[in-house]
């Protein structure tokens, strides 16, 4: 089985600045029906992100194949020629002359209340990216566009390509009846406790119901760990603790990562929980979706000594 990943959601740039001062202090509950503010933000940082282009950032990091699929504009081509650099396959990334990439403009105010505001650009148009004929060990639909993802979804299931259906940001989209459609073809299902409790409302059927009849369903619980689902019952899967928490974001990418590099290397799905959670705990101490760099022996390192495993055998 070819070790190819193919990793289908949004590729995208994060603008996030810091207003030194705290949003309740400006908006007036009072004046709320006649909004009218700014926020001053002398600190922006650019970063890379989209759930695709943080997943195979994980995975690249881990020796891993990664083929992100999305729709860019040609304002990426710094991103492009960033992941080219790193090794990632950008073959199945297409740029749309005529539209932007996806941006999120976020401002986080010293409570850490944030206000964002997102573009979807190119990401409108991601379902037209057709990978039929691709060959690959296993996929990941991951957020996008929700046409994009039944899109890919669908394609995969065609093509015998086992898949993870990562609800993520795009929850709002589905409705029960499109839950239950994808949950029907993808082989696991990832999500955390929150939007495992919407699945669950919206379908009318609990995790364990649902993984009765697919591979797993993992649901991550942030320092509590993950519970891993299976048609035998429930694992707790304890957590990788994290040398400091700086920033969430990207967190559950990295750990996706962990979990396809573990499947497409025959690993127990114990064990590609544990090192998922591993990717995940390293993720959290760093600022950006992208910004941390362990080794892999620094990985092995932490999944030896939190897990009593190896990276190699």
């Amino acid at each position: 089985m070819t070790d190819r990943v193919l990793i289908c959601g949004s590729i995208a740039f994060d603008t996030i600045t810091v207003f030194e001062g705290r949003f309740q202090d400006h908006i007036r509950a009072e004046s709320i029906q006649s909004l009218s503010v700014s926020f001053f933000v002398p600190s922006m940082r650019k970063e890379f992100g989209g759930c695709a282009g943080n997943i195979a950032y994980s995975l690249n990091l881990l020796g891993g194949y990664a083929v992100p699929v999305g729709t860019v504009g040609p304002d990426a081509a710094d991103y492009l020629s960033y992941m080219q650099q790193l090794g990632i396959d950008t073959s199945l990334i297409r740029v749309l002359p005529d539209m932007f990439t996806p941006q999120c403009y976020i401002t986080t105010d010293l409570d850490s209340n944030q206000i964002a505001s997102f573009h979807p650009g190119a990401m409108l148009r991601s379902a037209e990216n057709d990978i039929s004929g691709q060959e690959a060990g296993w996929g990941i639909v991951a957020p996008d566009s929700k046409d994009g993802m039944f899109a890919h979804a669908r394609r995969m299931k065609a093509q015998g390509i086992p898949f993870i259906f990562d609800l993520g940001q795009a929850m709002p989209l589905f409705s029960g009846d499109d839950l239950n459609e994808m949950l029907s073809i993808a082989a696991i299902l990832t999500a955390n406790d929150y939007e495992a409790s919407v699945v669950e409302e919206r379908t009318g059927r609990s995790m364990q119901e649902i993984a009765s009849s697919m591979l797993a369903v993992i649901v991550t619980q942030g320092a509590k760990g993950a519970i891993l689902y299976t048609q035998e019952g429930a694992v707790d899967i304890p957590p990788s603790p994290p040398e400091a928490v700086v920033d969430p974001t990207g967190c559950g990418d990295a750990h996706r990562a962990g979990l396809l590099y573990g499947l497409t290397h025959s690993w127990s799905l114990v064990d590609a929980c544990r090192l998922a959670n591993v990717m995940g705990s390293f993720k959290i101490a760093e600022k950006g979706p992208q910004n941390h760099r362990p080794s892999r022996a620094d990985i092995d390192t932490v999944l030896h000594r939190q897990y009593g495993i190896h990276l190699e055998g």
